[in-house]
């Protein structure tokens, strides 16, 4: 592929980036959730969606630049739906998702929760995750809303009751001290999140088990049809909504109980020495 300065030439509908690597990849999802693409206006919009346009129609003004042509694919794709050709509301685009889905991740770790909190909490983020499915789908077929809104109840109710169950059961538990079951407590949102993806996942694509998914050659056409394809695709997108919420909701009370166990330590070490001042 021929590259204009450090820009690849620019191929319609096609990424950026080299997908045969990691770092090609990465940087793909990246340019995905970039979240300045919020900001745009409504007029480079339409100007984005005009030079897209005129490059199809192989009407391209001269001195447009192949930087040119892959910043207003980026800006297009990350605001119009592909399939719909409407525009997606701000919270539910792939680049809304990390500037308003955090808000409702640290609502999920506040410590001393209530079991009213812990509920509100888990339906906003069940809730948040429900829209962006819907408002990013693949729009080719036709889907009926009951299916996207059994995942969505399924993903709630199985939320709400892992959390508020284990909850429960922590503050039940005579034999831990206070100081223990705030730190087991900071953990709950991370199985609660991961068991209403799973459920969430098989809920809104247990027909593909039975009717298969589309197998494509190496030129993308359809070749025939796999059960098994579809069992590994769920199995391994499940696996994938279990791992991708590890970093946010572990992480954060680890480094959070260290920190702790460190301000208790110096403080035990400072007291001494103000008995004696005293």
């Amino acid at each position: 592929m021929a590259e204009s300065g450090s820009y690849p030439a620019f191929q319609l509908g096609r990424p950026r980036y080299d997908q045969s690597s990691f770092l090609g990849r990465l940087r793909h999802f990246i340019d995905i959730i970039d979240p300045s693409t919020l900001f745009v206006s409504e007029k480079k919009l339409t100007g984005c969606i005009k030079l897209l346009d005129d490059y199809k129609r192989g009407m391209l003004p001269s001195g447009i630049s192949d930087h040119q042509l892959w910043e207003a694919q980026k800006v297009k794709q990350a605001i119009i739906h592909p399939d719909t050709g409407e525009k997606i509301f701000m919270p539910f685009r792939m680049s809304g998702y990390v500037p308003f889905g955090t808000p409702i991740v640290i609502g999920l770790l506040l410590p001393n929760q209530t079991v009213l909190s812990t509920i509100i909490w888990q339906w906003l983020n069940q809730s948040h995750n429900a829209c962006v499915n819907y408002a990013n789908r693949n729009a080719t077929k036709p889907t009926p809303t009951s299916k996207f809104l059994q995942g969505y109840v399924g993903a709630v109710t199985s939320a709400v009751s892992i959390a508020v169950g284990l909850n429960v059961l922590i503050q039940k538990a005579n034999k831990l001290s206070p100081a223990t079951r705030m730190i087991i407590q900071r953990f709950v949102p991370f199985p609660a999140v991961a068991c209403a993806n799973i459920c969430n996942v098989g809920l809104m694509r247990h027909n593909e088990l039975s009717e298969g998914v589309d197998v494509l050659d190496n030129n993308g056409n359809v070749v025939g049809s796999s059960k098994i394809a579809a069992r590994h695709a769920i199995m391994e997108t499940a696996f994938t909504r279990v791992v991708l919420p590890m970093p946010i909701f572990v992480l954060p009370p680890i480094i959070m109980s260290y920190l702790e166990r460190l301000r208790r330590l110096a403080w035990s070490q400072r007291l001494p020495w103000q008995q004696i001042a005293r």
